[in-house]
């Protein structure tokens, strides 16, 4: 960890940033399942990075069954309910990084097309479009001093901070641990306790503002407030 009495004001303070998601075009389409899979395999991992995270920045106005693009386009563009159950049980917290992450995708296509006579085809006008992420960030200068000060500063973040800082931190740090911990841990001590009740917060399978919301209720709970 490091003398913690060395740090100065500065680097003890958590800079507060907020980020944007750029979706960027890769020209890689699949039709079918067959191309689905393989192309899984080859593309940038930019791109599979944004089809399990990016629909979590995206607008939207209804609440998916489903939390990553592949089951989405499974169930609506193929029309295969049981792929897109399978797909869309993937939790990609659960692997190291995004070429595990890509295997486990490819493998869950190919099972799928070992039990199926023909390929599943997508109409010609609703292909699965391949698109990769550019992650863009905002300084906010906002600035936290102390640890208790998150509890009133993260219910004042927007969703794309609290992405910025508790999901893709994950991809960032060496330890795949989120921003708050990392800064908690590096900062200060006697706050494990508080770092494991944040480990404990699932990333995924919600929206941000409700996973704001139950950041928020940690804090507050934690710091009395």
């Amino acid at each position: 960890m490091g003398n913690l009495s060395m740090l100065n004001q500065n680097e003890r303070q958590f800079a507060v940033r907020d980020c944007a998601l750029a979706a960027i075009a890769t020209g890689e389409r699949a039709y079918n399942l067959r191309e689905l899979g393989d192309k899984v395999l080859t593309i940038d991992p930019g791109s599979i990075y944004y089809h399990f995270w990016g629909g979590l920045l995206r607008p939207r106005f209804d609440d998916p069954e489903y939390h990553n693009d592949f089951a989405i386009w499974a169930l609506y563009g193929l029309k295969d309910a049981l792929l897109a159950e399978r797909l869309g049980i993937i939790d990609p917290t659960e692997f190291s990084d995004l070429n595990l992450l890509r295997e486990r995708v490819a493998e869950v296509i190919e099972e799928r097309l070992d039990e199926t006579e023909e390929v599943p085809s997508a109409r010609r006008d609703n292909p699965f479009y391949f698109v990769r992420s550019q992650i863009v960030i905002f300084d906010t200068q906002c600035r936290i001093d102390r640890p208790e000060g998150l509890a009133d500063t993260v219910p004042l973040m927007s969703v794309s901070s609290v992405f910025y800082h508790f999901i893709d931190a994950r991809r960032r740090l060496p330890r795949r641990e989120d921003d708050f911990r990392a800064w908690l841990g590096n900062c200060f001590e006697g706050y494990e306790d508080l770092s494991e009740i944040l480990g404990k917060v699932h990333p995924f399978f919600s929206g941000l503002t409700e996973l704001r919301a139950r950041l928020t209720a940690v804090f507050r709970s934690y710091f009395g407030k």
